[in-house]
C-alpha cells in the first residue's frame, strides 16, 4: 500500500468543463437523478438511462485535463510506489493526462466502459453509443449496461479504498463535497491530511485536516504537490 492517498471528486474536473454530479436543483445535465442514477433505473427507465450515459460519453470526448490532473499524474509517475490515485469521477481526464489504467482506481465506474448484466465482463467502448457497440454481451448474450455505480448499488472498489485508508500516512482530498464519502472520518485515520475544495461543505469538518485550501484545484495543486513531495522525501 502507498504512503500517500490522493482522492478526487467532481471539483477537480469542473474546471475542465465537466458538470458536477449534483447541483442544488437535484438535476444532472437537466435529468432527475432518480431517473438515471439510481439502482433499478435500467429496469424502469432503460432507454433514457442508456441515452443519458451515451450523451455523457460524447461530452467527455472533447474535454481536456487541467493543470491539477497533470500535476497529480506527474507526481504519481515520480513516486509510483508511494502514491495511490483514487477518484470518484467517471470521466477520463486523468487518463488523458497520461496516467495508466493500473495507476488509478475509478471508485464509481468509468464512462468509457460497459458491463454485462449477466457475466459482469467489462468492455472498453471509447465514446460511442452503447447500442452502436453491441445490443447484447458478445460472451453470454445478456444485456449490457454503463459501467457506473448507481446510488443504492454496491461499489466493489470501496474495498480498495478501505485497504488504502488502512495503510496510508497522508491523505489528500480534492474537489469532493463529502456527501457520498465521509472524508472527515478518513482524515482521522491518517497522520496527516489535506483538504482542497472550492468552498466549505456542511458535510466536512475541516478542523480534522492538517492543511486546508479553499480555492480552485488548479490554484492549490502547486502547494499541495510541494507538501506531498516534502512529506515523501522526509519519510522514504
Amino acid at each position: 500500500m502507498s504512503k500517500v492517498l490522493i482522492l478526487s471528486g467532481a471539483g477537480i474536473s469542473a474546471e475542465s468543463g465537466i458538470s458536477t454530479f449534483r447541483d442544488s436543483d437535484g438535476l444532472w445535465e437537466n435529468h432527475a437523478i432518480e431517473d438515471v442514477c439510481m439502482a433499478g433505473c435500467l429496469d424502469t427507465n432503460e432507454e433514457a438511462t442508456k441515452k443519458f450515459y451515451d450523451a455523457r460519453r460524447v461530452d467527455i470526448k472533447a474535454k481536456t485535463p487541467n493543470y491539477a490532473h497533470k500535476l497529480i499524474v506527474e507526481l504519481k509517475q515520480k513516486y509510483p510506489n508511494d502514491i495511490s490515485v483514487l477518484t470518484q469521477n467517471v470521466d477520463d481526464l486523468f487518463e488523458k493526462a497520461g496516467i495508466a489504467d493500473n495507476e488509478i482506481v475509478h471508485l464509481h465506474g468509468f464512462l468509457r466502459e460497459l458491463r454485462c448484466r449477466g457475466c459482469n465482463k467489462i468492455f472498453e467502448i471509447g465514446y460511442v453509443n452503447q447500442d452502436n457497440y453491441a445490443k447484447e454481451c458478445p460472451s453470454c448474450k445478456s444485456k449490457l449496461r454503463p459501467n457506473i455505480v448507481f446510488f443504492g448499488e454496491p461499489a466493489p472498489k470501496y474495498e480498495i479504498l478501505t485497504q488504502e485508508l488502512n495503510k496510508c500516512e497522508l491523505i489528500v482530498i480534492i474537489g469532493t463535497s463529502g456527501n457520498v464519502l465521509d472524508v472527515t472520518y478518513f482524515a482521522q485515520l491518517t497522520g496527516k491530511s489535506i483538504l482542497n475544495n472550492l468552498e466549505p461543505s456542511e458535510a466536512i469538518d475541516d478542523s480534522y485536516f492538517t492543511k486546508v485550501y479553499y480555492a480552485k484545484a488548479t490554484e492549490a495543486i502547486g502547494e499541495i504537490v510541494e507538501y506531498v513531495e516534502e512529506f515523501l522525501e522526509n519519510t522514504l
